[in-house]
């Protein structure tokens, strides 16, 4: 369920263990070359735990990002159930 739509800080953003896997470099590059034509069309995935936000969904999207030099990501809080 999504909460709302907001722009958060890419610093904010902790990456969890079981997401850090290795890139596809090719599709971060596709990605930073469409963000930078069209801007960020689909925003990422995080919920919210104490101080930070942890990332559910957009790992490749926010790589793009850094590659361009942002420091925002547009982003949906959501709820997500814990395993």
């Amino acid at each position: 369920m999504v909460l709302h739509e907001f722009e958060i800080r890419i610093a904010e953003i902790y990456v969890p263990l079981k997401l850090r896997k290795p890139l596809d470099e090719d599709k971060v590059l596709a990605l930073a070359e469409s963000i930078q034509a069209e801007g960020q069309k689909i925003p990422i995935q995080v919920r919210e735990d104490n101080t930070r936000y942890v990332l559910v969904s957009g790992l490749h999207r926010v790589e793009a990002l850094k590659l361009l030099g942002r420091e925002r990501v547009t982003a949906h809080v959501v709820h997500a159930r814990l395993v």
